[in-house]
């Protein structure tokens, strides 16, 4: 396979050992290609094509490894709903990080590839429908320009896994920047020498400009903070809800990542939950914002004994840092709802006008997606006369708002079009796929889905059905881990 691409390096490996343990991937019994991303690979120096799909199979399950493969899971710890306890990659394995063709790395890893010294009670396996999803989720995000990580593949092992019966098992192949998270600090800071070591690998990847700041470990919270800010913004601009914001979850890279209980918002509403383990809404729809800014807190702790030997000045120099990420949220949150609805310059009340949408939208229980296209084609999304009426007041003002620029009503409505997806990940289509898929091993309905959502700002006329909210026998009440 030397002429597949693989240039695997192995930087994180040479951090202190207490981060990561040396392991390989557990063989499976029968491993069988489900899906796999040519154009990902492509992006990533690799092509396949010379071989076969049982070979592929082989490779992408960790029955046979790559060349320059040095396979190792990473320790971390998280505050789980609140809750601290040491953690780590119970059933992922790091293969290496891959030189791509135009510079930088990115890691390589398979998730369920087998028991890990990190595994507790797990069996560090994983099921077909939770790693289709999370293929299916992170390409989508990735197509709508918000980070993620991404997806390779998705191996059956031709194994079934346990978890609340028998259900198939399968492999996925997660693309990443890297896998450094908010808890991979928390491990660290048990170690002063692991912690310095880990920060300055952070820095030399992920913020190099904090090299060359008076204090490095400062500037590295304060990079990983705007970035943290920005993205949570991105998320509320398609109704995406994460379901499970543990600090294991954030990464440094500031990249979505772990897509379990994931869905995105049909009707508007901040209180929106759809995991079935988040019973008080600590991860609604409208908390990840407070939710970023408690795990960047819990950041900010471990990075303390490296902005200053002095604690008192470190917690002061820290908690300025943090006491911003509000201001930073809602500058990057203000940006964003001005894009969707077209607002040229900035304005004193367009927060105003914002918000005061989004109160109707939850009133009246209209689509979040579509809403914003009604609006877009010149209509009215309201669907009651309550609703009209109400709308009609707003609508004369925002229309006041986009007409009071110099600049054509062309440029307003480019901006519109590209903050408002004309799809998203419905969930009652995603949860019919993955049935489809796990079930029955008819992988079609995915794949029709998967093709509408690489394009998710231009309609094609056969992908017009996705653009539908449920029915009411269709609604998908809750999600689930799957781990």
């Amino acid at each position: 396979m030397s002429d597949t691409g693989w240039k695997l390096e192995h930087s994180y490996a040479q951090l202190p050992a207490a981060l990561h343990a040396q392991v390989q991937p557990t063989a499976v019994a029968a491993p069988r290609m489900v899906i796999f991303n040519t154009a990902l690979a492509g992006e990533l120096g690799l092509d396949f094509s010379s071989l076969d799909d049982q070979q592929r199979a082989e490779l992408f399950s960790g029955n046979r490894l790559p060349p320059g493969a040095k396979p190792l899971a990473q320790a971390y710890a998280g505050h789980q709903f609140g809750h601290f306890t040491m953690l780590g990659d119970g059933r992922a394995i790091l293969l290496g990080e891959q030189q791509l063709p135009g510079g930088g790395c990115t890691d390589i890893q398979l998730k369920g590839a087998g028991r890990t010294p990190y595994s507790r009670g797990g069996d560090g396996r994983a099921a077909l429908g939770p790693m289709l999803r999370e293929y299916l989720i992170s390409e989508a995000l990735h197509a709508l320009n918000i980070p993620s990580t991404r997806s390779l593949a998705v191996v059956a092992s031709g194994e079934p896994v346990l978890r609340e019966g028998q259900l198939p098992g399968a492999i996925l192949t997660r693309v990443a920047s890297s896998h450094i998270r908010v808890g991979t600090f928390q491990f660290a800071r048990q170690d002063l020498a692991s912690l310095k070591a880990l920060a300055d690998y952070s820095i030399a990847r992920h913020a190099p400009e904090a090299a060359a700041a008076d204090n490095p470990a400062l500037a590295l919270l304060e990079a990983v903070l705007d970035k943290q800010a920005w993205l949570i913004s991105e998320w509320l601009r398609v109704g995406f809800i994460h379901g499970v914001m543990n600090t294991d979850n954030m990464t440094i890279s500031c990249e979505s990542i772990d897509f379990g209980p994931c869905a995105f918002m049909d009707e508007f509403d901040l209180a929106t939950v759809y995991s079935s383990i988040d019973r008080r809404g600590r991860y609604a729809y409208g908390n990840q914002a407070p939710i970023a800014h408690w795990n960047l807190s819990r950041f900010a702790e471990t990075l303390l004994p490296l902005i200053s030997e002095q604690e008192q000045q470190a917690v002061e120099l820290a908690t300025a840092v943090i006491n911003g990420f509000e201001r930073r949220f809602n500058r990057h949150w203000l940006a964003m709802m001005r894009r969707k609805l077209g607002l040229l310059g900035e304005r004193d009340d367009d927060r105003a006008l914002a918000e005061d949408l989004l109160q109707l939208l939850q009133a009246q229980r209209l689509d979040h997606t579509n809403s914003f296209l009604a609006l877009m084609a010149g209509d009215n999304p309201a669907v009651s006369d309550d609703g009209n009426e109400a709308f009609g007041h707003w609508l004369q003002r925002w229309c006041e708002r986009r007409g009071g620029g110099q600049r054509p009503e062309a440029e307003s409505l480019a901006l519109m079009q590209a903050a408002n997806p004309q799809l998203i990940p419905r969930n009652h289509r995603v949860e019919h796929a993955l049935q489809q898929a796990s079930q029955h091993q008819n992988l079609q309905p995915f794949e029709n889905l998967l093709a509408a959502l690489r394009q998710p700002y231009a309609l094609r006329p056969e992908h017009r059905a996705y653009q539908q909210p449920p029915r009411p026998d269709e609604v998908v009440p809750a999600t689930y881990c799957g781990t």
